[in-house]
């Protein structure tokens, strides 16, 4: 059993990650112009037309943009809760094949096993995933201004995190946003800090953890440099010895990550 992960872009610009097994390809969120979604794809050796369908977290369109063409364009499902399908924005237009699932429960695409799970967020009902391959299980979990004991139940025993390292609290102090929106970034239905980022990664570190992508970095309110700091500051040095931590991008997709379980 194993799982290819390849975070195609990240950020307040647009967030889609792509997954494959040996029998599904799936997208997390499509957050890019489902042009720009096509060309990332292609760039990493797959192809658009071999997708299985896109599951969605939450309506925000740094999230959604492309879905709806990409669905109506290669006839793909989309997977997605009730209410944040009832509140896509019109700009996604009809999506070609709907199918719903119900936070918390897990459902299947192709031989993944998927679990939406509750986070804290200003979305209408935001989830976070898991997605399983047998004993390959990795963890989707950005736009969360708290973490709950349900976030670090689901995140346990992962095989690779994506996990949302959104700013630096002083840099959002003193930057240029107005004080409702820095309110709003801090705030519980917000996004997580660096530091809140490493006290997740704290509680959910298991020896089954092998790679981290820290996503969803603030162009204005963080730096790469920022956020090595306080990882090498403040996270255990066992665990910065076991894992492999890279820092998504906007602009281009990070190289793939494949996770194969113990007994491949």
């Amino acid at each position: 059993m194993s799982i290819k992960v390849t975070v195609l872009a990240s950020g307040s610009r647009g967030n889609s990650t792509y997954v494959a097994t040996a029998r599904a390809r799936l997208l997390v969120d499509g957050g890019l112009s489902a042009r720009e979604i096509e060309r990332r794809l292609l760039s990493i050796g797959a192809s658009p037309k071999d997708l299985d369908g896109i599951v969605v977290t939450h309506e925000h369109v740094d999230h959604v943009r492309g879905v709806g063409t990409l669905s109506r364009r290669y006839e793909l499902p989309v997977y997605l809760n009730k209410q944040t399908y009832l509140h896509l924005p019109d700009s996604v237009g009809r999506l070609d094949q709907k199918e719903e699932f119900v936070t918390g429960r897990n459902f299947c695409i192709e031989d993944v096993t998927i679990h939406p799970f509750a986070i804290s967020h200003d979305g209408v009902d935001p989830v976070g995933f898991t997605l399983a391959n047998g004993s390959v299980k990795i963890g989707v979990c950005t736009d969360l201004g708290a973490a709950t004991k349900l976030v670090y139940r689901h995140l346990e025993h992962c095989s690779a995190l994506i996990l949302e390292a959104n700013h630096d609290m002083e840099m959002l102090k003193n930057g240029p946003y107005p004080w409702p929106v820095k309110q709003r970034i801090k705030s519980r239905i917000g996004h997580l800090s660096n530091e809140q980022s490493v006290d997740v990664l704290s509680r959910v570190f298991s020896e089954n953890l092998k790679e981290v992508v820290l996503a969803h970095m603030s162009e204005t309110n963080n730096s790469s440099e920022m956020v090595s700091k306080t990882f090498s500051g403040l996270l255990d040095h066992h665990m910065r010895e076991r894992l492999n931590i890279t820092l998504a991008l906007q602009h281009q997709p990070l190289d793939p990550i494949e996770l194969c379980s113990p007994d491949n």
